[in-house]
């Protein structure tokens, strides 16, 4: 119960001052296994569901979180960031003087440009993700859907999820803990909020690559080696891979259907929660 108390606050707190998305997500994480181990640590039959119903539907939207991420950030290899700006890296430093502003602003050009090296992830920052909406809104309403899912915005699944887990808990006397769930809950939306503002809200800062504002090829469609149809490609026909698109629109729907087919997911947790607290 302890451990519950800290993971809440201090993955509430912590992850509000982030602005890497994977530290970020880490800390949010942290915040979640909070609610994960108040579950955990009541020990009842309606707990035992609760934590396990929690920990499908987190890890659920967790995964599709990162795999859209980085879906984004290899659809910005196509495009050229505007912006010569390190605000994302600047608020961790302060300059002393001039020369010492000027050797950083190297280093962190320097960095920028090792950003999309293949040995590291194509987004860094929540800043990257800025306007993506007007680049892609398809995988944007997705990303919003999973991101409203953690703040746990009914009726997605990770609102059950927590409504689950404080039900358990009010109903076996753990008042202080639901009010702590409660708040830090709502203060955590902050930090999903803004993201979402970013990307929904803000211009973006990108342009396609010289190469690609007139890209324009040819394609031919065949059946039984006779040519049957020639077609233009252009820039705006480049598309996800099939099997990419599928596990994003599977885990979406999954994210945002549940309530209309909650009955597989409940009976299978009913079943797990039963053999748990039986052993």
């Amino acid at each position: 119960m302890f451990s519950s108390l800290l993971s809440l606050i201090i993955g509430t707190v912590v992850g509000l001052t982030q602005s890497r998305i994977k530290r970020l997500l880490a800390f949010s994480t942290v915040s979640h296994v909070g609610f994960i181990l108040l579950g955990l640590s009541i020990h009842t039959v309606e707990s035992t569901q609760a934590f396990m119903f929690y920990l499908i539907q987190y890890s659920l939207s967790n995964l599709n979180a990162f795999i859209l991420i980085i879906t984004i950030g290899y659809s910005l290899y196509c495009y050229v960031d505007d912006t010569k700006s390190t605000t994302g890296i600047e608020k961790e430093n302060n300059f002393e003087n001039e020369n010492a502003e000027e050797s950083y602003k190297k280093q962190t050009n320097e960095n920028n440009n090792n950003l999309t090296d293949v040995n590291n992830s194509p987004i860094q920052f929540i800043d990257q993700l800025k306007g993506y909406y007007y680049i892609n809104p398809i995988i944007s309403l997705s990303l919003g859907i999973t991101l409203f899912s953690f703040a746990g915005i009914p009726p997605l699944v990770g609102f059950f999820g927590k409504q689950m887990i404080l039900s358990a808990a009010i109903d076996n006397g753990y008042i202080f803990m639901s009010l702590v769930a409660i708040l830090t809950s709502v203060i955590s939306a902050v930090y999903y909020l803004s993201i979402i503002k970013q990307i929904f809200f803000d211009k973006p800062d990108y342009t396609l690559t010289e190469d690609l504002e007139s890209f324009n090829a040819e394609a031919v469609i065949t059946e039984k080696s006779v040519t049957v149809e020639k077609i233009d490609i252009k820039i705006n026909h480049i598309v996800l891979s099939s099997s990419l698109s599928l596990s994003i629109s599977v885990m979406t729907l999954a994210i945002t259907l549940f309530m209309f087919i909650p009955s597989e997911i409940l009976n299978s947790v009913n079943i797990l929660s039963y053999i748990i607290f039986n052993i």
